[in-house]
């Protein structure tokens, strides 16, 4: 099934959830203030009253969120996420030419810590910071425009943690408005980073679902 509700993409719907394809620059979840009540949740549940928040998105992500039908479903769905059983991958262009890893896939294992002086800021500490992974691997590069297309998977899900992990490697997002050098973040009109793939157990049948969308970029 697919719909739109207020804009935003309804990629799958039943009982116990709701697929959705968030476009970037939008919330997942309200923030402070007047001027930020618009979001994914208020979008949502101005149709569906019965949809809970089960993870997010940052605003300049693009791509795939579930939400849960009721409290049964938030708490089986955040119960998989929290015991990694949820795959995410997502799709980015980072800046420069990526060497690819030995193996298909490599890793980056970075503890993440937020820069509360500058929050919402995160940064890397091996002091205190919390262990943080992302596999990545090399799709292409772009010889012309110096920079290489990346997918990406979180195995931990700490916040803003593939936009530090690349960053701190060298190869930040194009138009990263956070950990982007100004000249890197001019190069694109939005940060290209989108959530593609989705794959996790259904919280009523346990069927295996899987559902991408392909990034706008």
């Amino acid at each position: 099934m697919s719909d739109v509700v207020r804009g935003l993409a309804v990629v799958h719907v039943d009982d116990a959830l709701l697929v959705l394809d968030k476009p970037s620059g939008l919330l997942a979840v309200p923030g402070r203030g007047a001027d930020k009540q618009d979001c994914v949740s208020a979008r949502v549940q101005a149709r569906y009253r019965d949809a809970l928040i089960v993870h997010r998105l940052d605003m300049d992500t693009s791509g795939l969120m579930v939400m849960a039908r009721g409290p049964v479903a938030q708490r089986a769905l955040s119960m998989a996420f929290a015991a990694r059983a949820v795959t995410k991958r997502y799709l980015a262009v980072v800046a420069g030419r990526v060497k690819p890893p030995a193996g298909e896939w490599g890793c980056i294992d970075l503890p993440l810590v937020c820069d509360w002086p500058n929050r919402p800021r995160q940064i890397v500490d091996h002091a205190i910071g919390k262990p943080s992974l992302t596999r990545w691997r090399v799709l292409e590069h772009d010889v012309t425009h110096d920079a290489t297309h990346v997918e990406l998977e979180p195995v931990t899900g700490r916040s803003h943690q593939l936009r530090v992990h690349l960053a701190a490697r060298g190869h930040p997002i194009l138009g990263d408005p956070l950990y982007a050098p100004a000249a890197v973040q001019a190069r694109a009109p939005r940060l290209m980073l989108h959530a593609w793939r989705l794959a996790f157990e259904h919280p009523v049948t346990a069927d295996a679902m899987t559902f991408e969308r392909p990034a706008p970029f």
